[in-house]
């Protein structure tokens, strides 16, 4: 306690340096508190419409884009270098002619001080800016406002633009690839011509079937060598035998030498028209099993017709004699036409075979040439795949660029255009002005105590001891003269007045700011 009261006496007794500094920093202070010039702000705000009816009616059949992030990226991105050179053209703030360094000034000021504020949830943006010149600062929010609605449609119209080129050259690049791919597939179906089947079964599916018309082709063979051979048998016996046999052996004979030679042609006809049919369709077709119906429906008629025709001959024993001539030429149209038939049917095994033998050797390649196939065929159907896919993405493209342009992204509504405030919005006199009050009276104690560290007064002797650790050997006392107290008490006075004086300096400041911010309101 008694160095706190040490060091004030020393301040005191340098206070006169402190009210003079005091008085200097005040009456700067005051100044420079009149002389900031006003600054006014003018702001506007916009209410933005995300909903549009159009866009539920096309969904599905357009792309929708996320129209409330777009709009708040947009907001967010607004006051950015080329938006701010633009705004600076619009708002007539290149007039003057400034260097190189002074614009980039001007750019690095409006980007700071503009700002755009939201209140995120119900879609409305303040656009605010304050300069000194209540006219420039309506200018550039009126630009600022005007750019924040352009920039939404032209970054629309330009996502869009961009897209629908974008599409347009990958729908170039897949049409190419496209179009080589089905070249390749064509000259792959010309090389292997021979290979091609209509009913689209590989290789292994035609060898089986082959080989099943071959072997069927073997047992008609053999059926047919077996009633050739037969009726060659018939036929020699029939010359060998004696003109005194008997009418009864002679008709038992004819009997089993009896021909239809008609229904002998109609199944000719029919085994000739299923081979045809076999080479082509399975046994499961429906013509295939017409066809063997009808065989077995004729067969079943010949042997009808012979047993009638061997029993009439046993009813009639006096035509024997001449049925034997007769049993005789049927006899030998039986065997000529068997050796046709079985000529025919050596020459069709023969094809067969042939068949068979290239299909075998087909085989060998036909895994390496199927693989191939089914390469070129799904590069193709990849290729046709993407290239439709991407034709109906440039539809939808063209189609949400037709409804921003009829819609918008958005609808911008101005809801307060922008205006200045009539009052200044900065600075906040008041405050400098207090400022500058504390600035004044910190500025005099500080001036104080620096000049009593500088100069040092000590009043007591136990102080001077514990300051130079010497021994005091007395102490001197003045005394004081009626006229030194009245000095003091003097010069008390004149520091009490200068201090009041400063005080009284502020509150006349402060007083005025009143009256002006009353005259200004009114």
């Amino acid at each position: 306690m008694s160095q706190l009261y040490a060091l004030a006496r020393r301040v005191w007794k340098y206070r006169w340096i402190g009210l003079g500094v005091a008085w200097l920093v005040g009456v700067v202070g005051l100044v420079g508190s009149f002389l900031v010039p006003n600054r006014y702000e003018s702001s506007a705000r916009i209410y933005v419409d995300t909903q549009s009816i159009l866009k539920p009616l096309m969904g599905g059949l357009a792309v929708q884009p996320n129209v409330e992030m777009q709009v708040t990226q947009l907001s967010k991105t607004l006051i950015s270098r080329p938006n701010i050179e633009k705004l600076i053209r619009m708002a007539d703030l290149d007039l003057k002619k400034q260097t190189k360094a002074q614009q980039e000034a001007q750019i690095e000021h409006l980007m700071k001080t503009l700002s755009i504020a939201t209140t995120g949830r119900d879609n409305l943006y303040t656009l605010a800016y304050n300069n000194p010149n209540p006219e420039v600062a309506k200018k550039v929010v009126q630009s600022l406002v005007s750019i924040f609605v352009e920039s939404s449609l032209g970054a629309t119209r330009k996502d869009s633009a961009s897209a629908t080129t974008f599409i347009n050259e990958q729908i170039k690049t897949y049409e190419a690839k496209l179009e080589e791919a089905e070249q390749r597939l064509k000259e792959f179906r010309l090389r292997n011509l021979e290979l091609a089947q209509p009913d689209g079964k590989d290789a292994t599916s035609r060898l089986a079937e082959m080989s099943q018309q071959l072997n069927r082709a073997k047992l008609e063979l053999r059926e047919a060598e077996n009633a050739r051979d037969a009726a060659r048998a018939q036929l020699e016996g029939e010359r060998g035998r004696g003109q005194d046999a008997t009418a009864a052996s002679l008709m038992q004979e004819s009997s089993l030498s009896v021909a239809t030679p008609e229904i002998d042609s109609r199944l000719d006809s029919l085994r000739r028209g299923l081979d045809g049919l076999l080479q082509r369709y399975t046994d499961q077709h429906p013509d295939v099993q017409t066809t063997r119906r009808l065989i077995r429906d004729l067969e079943d008629q010949k042997k009808r017709e012979v047993a009638e025709l061997r029993r009439q001959a046993l009813a009639n024993p006096a035509t024997a004699g001449g049925a034997v001539g007769a049993v005789q030429q049927e006899l030998s149209r039986l065997l000529a036409s068997s050796e046709i038939q079985v000529a025919a049917l050596k020459a069709r095994v023969n094809e067969f075979q042939s068949r068979y033998s290239q299909a075998m050797e087909a085989m060998k390649t036909a895994p390496q040439v199927e693989a191939e196939a089914a390469q070129l065929n799904r590069d193709y159907e990849i290729h046709k795949k993407k290239y439709e896919e991407l034709v109906a993405r440039r539809e939808a493209a063209a189609i949400s660029g037709d409804l921003d342009v009829a819609a918008g992204v958005a609808d911008f509504r101005l809801i307060d255009p922008p205006r200045v405030s009539p009052r200044p919005v900065a600075p906040n006199r008041f405050l400098l002005l207090g400022a500058a009050l504390a600035a004044a009276l910190g500025g005099g104690l500080f001036a104080s105590f620096a000049a009593s560290q500088l100069r040092p007064v000590f009043f007591e002797p136990g102080e001077l001891r514990a300051r130079t650790e010497l021994p005091i050997l007395g102490v001197v006392s003045r005394i004081i003269s009626e006229a030194e107290t009245r000095r003091v008490r003097l010069d008390r006075l004149r520091f009490l007045g200068g201090s009041a004086a400063l005080l009284l300096m502020f509150g006349a400041a402060m007083l005025a700011l009143v009256v002006i911010s009353a005259r200004q309101g009114g």
